[in-house]
């Protein structure tokens, strides 16, 4: 089984911490040169720096809000402009703000389509070129469960993130013949920052102890328990191997089988 990217470059957006961090790790593991795009530089270049290397790898940083349109389409005119192919994009960015569907201003709907899925299609117009001269790309979009089952109170990224993956696999049809695939990895409960941020609101709005909200939901999980960040890095840089060539057009649930759907 093929596994190794030496050669290859990978984009991986959101990669200071949590699952971006993770996936970051394990692509370097398999010998990508990875680009480590966030919004701080300090921390982008201080991840870059820690990620595994075989001493001819060559990790760097990269500026990027995706929040911010002026952000995405510097950080997009900065890869066109470089000669050297990224053969790996990882579109991997912080979830809006949790509530009900109805709860959702016009503003936090416009802000979530543009931070999840323009962005993502910003970054991917640039990178697509230079995948099709290498004939050889991994679009990786970093999704969540809700993209088959809505998740009660999370009405914003429901919407979004259903659109998103519409648009991978739309993208996925379109760019087939040329090498590349497009495919979205479904996180379930993983253990990171902004899960924690999620269930601190719950426990606010609830009454209950952040330890009970915590006991409920690990109750649902098969599993027993919530995923690692590096569960789901491993997921995504698998599908970023010429093992994974043949894997397209799908959505990944990394949820321990919590997930109710097929």
């Amino acid at each position: 089984m093929e596994l190794s990217l030496v050669g290859k470059r990978a984009l991986v957006c959101g990669s200071t911490a949590g699952i971006g961090k993770a996936a970051a790790i394990e692509l370097a593991r398999l010998g990508a040169d990875v680009i480590v795009a966030a919004r701080d530089a300090q921390k982008s270049t201080q991840t870059a720096a820690q990620l595994p290397s075989t001493g001819s790898q060559v990790h760097a940083a990269l500026v990027l809000d995706t929040t911010d349109p002026a952000s995405v389409s510097a950080a997009a005119a900065q890869i066109s402009a470089d000669q050297r192919p990224i053969h790996i994009l990882v579109n991997n960015t912080g979830g809006p703000p949790g509530g009900t569907m109805l709860d959702a201003t016009e503003e936090q709907l416009a802000a979530a389509f543009q931070s999840l899925l323009v962005a993502a299609h910003t970054l991917t117009r640039a990178v697509v070129p230079g995948m099709k001269r290498e004939k050889y790309g991994r679009i990786i979009n970093v999704a969540s469960t809700s993209v088959k089952a809505p998740i009660p109170n999370l009405g914003l990224s429901n919407a979004v993130r259903a659109g998103v993956a519409n648009w991978a696999k739309t993208l996925s049809l379109e760019l087939a013949p040329f090498g590349i695939t497009v495919n979205n990895v479904l996180p379930g409960y993983t253990d990171t920052e902004r899960l924690t941020q999620l269930f601190s609101g719950r426990a606010a709005k609830s009454g209950k102890s952040l330890d009970q909200v915590l006991s409920d939901v690990v109750a649902t999980i098969p599993a027993g328990r919530l995923g690692r960040a590096e569960e789901v890095g491993s997921a995504i840089a698998f599908l970023a191997t010429p093992a994974a060539a043949y894997i397209n057009g799908i959505n990944l649930p990394v949820d321990g089988g919590r997930l109710g759907t097929l």
